[in-house]
């Protein structure tokens, strides 16, 4: 195991032992007075509390009102995209698009990722260039292929013109509409989307007919023979999946996908002469090449072990998420699986731990069957009414 890869390891360990300590500590601000959070099965109150910045803390009145903006077109330059038409409950807060499409239908170059649980992302986006919701709210108002404004003074002069605006922002942040006023409720309204209460975590709270026979056998098969929980960390003993139950490891890996794109070799070769520019000029020529994006936190790190990397997903919800990698290219998690059966896309940069492995079909649909069992009941629920309530008022 090389350095990088044992200091990421030390990185979570401490994270699933310091946490519990960080959010008792006698000097923690209240993260959430006033807003009475209904976490479901599963989530750690404390783990929820730590993720809550102390310059941002949760209230009813601003959860409301970026609830409202979240929903609001108003927020794009030509009033068609809202935040949720990239980020549809009715679709666990994905479009169910391979990239994201914006105003005029512009199309971007990632998969939209699910907003549920985003609170707990170490950083937002596929490649973690936003610190923070609150960052990475303000980020596609200005996108030319999503929201489409050409400054965020433009945005926030619209909300300006809106009594009932500002009326509200006065009530919740005692001022006018700003762009970062916009941001924090944005963000706090995503920090109320929190799921959980899956068959896995019934299970795991003692229901032992939770998880059919199937869903146990791929389990097993994930927190061993499959290897998945390389990357999707599923402690053995459950300890460390108990202080944080989101089967990811936060970090940044390549596996292969941006390999599928014929642009990825000769644009790895040009990342590895651009580390090399101290001045940072050669990694922002860089960054504007087409299809540049393929090279993943590279972009944000300039490190070369990032070339091709992206975060690796929470598997919560997975099933209702699809399609699937950065870049939408797989449609079901039956083809997820035989990816990483085979060991993923083999490139020059591809992650060290990643391997095939021996998986004959039945044990494949297990594994598959486990993965469905990471689905919130209550998502699922929200996802079904929704798309029963468009059904609805289509007829």
């Amino acid at each position: 195991m090389n350095r990088v890869s044992v200091l990421k390891l030390v990185v979570v360990l401490l994270f699933a032992i310091v946490v519990p300590v960080l959010v008792s500590a006698d000097d923690a601000t209240p993260p959430a007075a006033g807003f009475d959070a209904q976490l479901p099965l599963g989530i750690p109150r404390e783990v929820w509390a730590y993720f809550i910045p102390k310059d941002n803390p949760m209230t009813a009145a601003k959860v409301e009102l970026g609830r409202k903006l979240f929903f609001d077109p108003k927020l794009s330059a030509d009033g068609t995209i809202s935040c949720a038409t990239c980020h549809d409950p009715a679709r666990a807060f994905t479009d169910g698009k391979r990239v994201a499409e914006g105003i005029g239908g512009r199309t971007g170059v990632r998969n939209s990722p699910t907003l549920l649980n985003s609170m707990f992302n170490a950083s937002q986006f596929w490649d973690g260039r936003a610190s923070s919701l609150e960052e990475q709210a303000k980020m596609p108002l200005t996108n030319p292929d999503e929201m489409g404004n050409s400054s965020h003074e433009q945005v926030v002069a619209r909300l300006a013109a809106s009594p009932e605006y500002v009326k509200e922002f006065r009530e919740t942040f005692s001022d006018q509409p700003s762009i970062d006023s916009v941001a924090r409720a944005i963000a706090s309204y995503e920090r109320s989307l929190v799921s959980g209460n899956s068959p896995l975590d019934r299970y795991l709270a003692g229901d032992v007919n939770a998880l059919s026979e199937s869903a146990r056998n791929g389990m097993m098969l994930f927190r061993s023979k499959a290897r998945c929980g390389v990357c999707h960390s599923f402690n053995q003993a459950f300890a460390a999946f108990a202080t944080f139950p989101f089967l990811t490891d936060m970090n940044y890996r390549n596996t292969g996908v941006a390999a599928n794109n014929r642009e990825f070799e000769p644009l790895s070769r040009q990342a590895m002469t651009a580390s090399r520019d101290e001045s940072g000029a050669a990694l922002r020529g860089l960054a504007k090449r087409e299809r540049a994006s393929e090279l993943g936190r590279f972009l944000v790190s300039g490190n070369v072990l990032d070339i091709g990397a992206f975060r690796t997903p929470s598997l919560r919800n997975v099933e209702l998420t699809a399609p699937y990698f950065h870049d939408g290219s797989v449609g079901t998690l039956a083809e997820v699986v035989r990816f990483y059966v085979k060991g993923g896309i083999a490139n020059p940069t591809r992650d060290w731990q990643l391997e095939p492995v021996a998986l004959d079909e039945s044990e494949q649909r297990d594994l598959v069957e486990f993965l469905k069992a990471l689905t919130s009941d209550d998502a699922r629920r929200a996802t079904q009414s929704t798309r029963a309530a468009t059904s609805v008022r289509t007829k």
